[in-house]
């Protein structure tokens, strides 16, 4: 069995609670020989500006170039909010992806059986629902120049942000999307403004031409992206794989977060290209949720989108399909039994600390493994 090395970033405010639970979870599966992971600890966003006065060092930025995937924990928190623009928290964590060429965000979200009552939408809405979001990550206007504010004089100031997308990026990420629905049911929702911004011209143009070319088979259908989050909050199941730019998908995906009952449910992928040569891609995985500093040290979090994170790096670095399955059924058992962190809390539920549903979640694992 090959070893995997993995690069561990637990980052600010919860981020490094809920890594204790992968750090657990990879020691079972390592102790019970059903995987063979070497970790390497590293610092990111507020903790690496601590200690290196940088988002994140030229040292850990190695280890990430030499890891087979990345496990990432959250960033920031109001300890920071006065320090440079360029070494803030989030900074860390958008090096990453741009350095790594981490052009692929995907963002699942399903709604587990025993939660459909914790959604804010009515349990018919969201009961069976499983999505995929599919959103652009290094490019758009993140990461468009210029992006400067300026001066104008008699107490006035200028900001700019740019949009920008080269005709490469959006279909590099279609395929993605593509790709992936055709492992699902088959259909890509692709959601842009096309109706008052030029990128939004473009990328409905570009995504028509690749399915056009490549994928007939897929249903393709075209939304704009404020009637899509409509439709997410009005009928969810209607979709399948969403494809969308970096603005947008940040707002559609944390949208979807809530249907499933809980930020602290949804876990992400950042994928970059396959290589040619090893045929391996380099790769991050990271909760939703962020850092939630107001309940960090108090043993609140949820660690089900930690866990689901490093579920997605089975699946998708390690081609351990199968094990992900368990750990999802896990979860869902897990779930069923009534055990809740304070986020998905409900009457009749049974209270658990972080550390509690994490050695919860690894017992129904050992079940369904033996």
């Amino acid at each position: 069995m090959a070893t995997q090395k993995l690069l561990l970033l637990p980052g600010d405010g919860i981020g490094p609670e809920v890594m204790a639970e992968v750090k657990r979870l990879i020691g079972w599966l390592n102790a019970k020989g059903l995987a063979s992971f070497e970790t390497e600890d590293g610092l990111v966003g507020g903790a690496a500006y601590d200690a290196h006065g940088a988002s994140i060092s030229e040292a850990d930025m190695d280890k990430a170039k030499a890891a087979d995937a990345i496990i990432f924990g959250a960033v920031g928190g109001p300890k920071w909010d006065g320090v440079p623009y360029e070494v803030r928290p989030e900074a860390g964590l958008l090096r990453l992806r741009k350095d790594l060429g981490l052009f692929a965000n995907l963002r699942p979200a399903v709604c587990y059986p025993a939660l459909a009552d914790a959604s804010s939408l009515k349990r018919e809405i969201v009961e069976g629902l499983d999505i995929m979001i599919v959103r652009e990550l290094t490019g758009g206007v993140y990461f468009g120049e210029p992006k400067t504010i300026t001066d104008l004089g008699n107490g006035q100031k200028r900001a700019i942000d740019t949009q920008v997308y080269d005709t490469y990026e959006i279909e590099r990420i279609a395929r993605v999307a593509f790709d992936l629905a055709r492992k699902r049911k088959n259909k890509v929702t692709s959601m842009e403004k096309r109706n008052v911004m030029k990128s939004g011209v473009l990328w409905n143009e570009v995504v028509t031409a690749v399915h056009a070319r490549e994928y007939k088979d897929v249903t393709l259908e075209h939304q704009l992206a404020d009637s899509g989050g409509m439709n997410l909050v009005k009928y969810p199941k209607m979709f399948d794989v969403i494809v969308t730019d970096n603005l947008f998908g940040d707002m559609l995906s944390d949208i979807a977060a809530m249907l499933t009952g809980s930020l602290g449910m949804l876990p992400s992928a950042s994928l970059g290209e396959v290589d040619a040569k090893t045929h391996k891609r380099r790769a991050l995985y990271e909760p939703v949720h962020g850092s939630a500093p107001d309940i960090a040290g108090k043993g609140l979090a949820n660690p089900i989108a930690m866990l689901t994170s490093f579920g997605m790096a089975l699946r998708y670095s390690f081609d351990m399909g199968a094990l992900a399955d368990k750990l999802d059924a896990a979860i869902a058992a897990v779930l069923a039994s009534g055990l809740r962190t304070a986020d998905l809390k409900a009457e009749g539920s049974t209270p658990a600390s972080t550390a509690q549903m994490g050695e919860a979640i690894i017992k129904e694992l050992e079940k369904l493994t033996a």
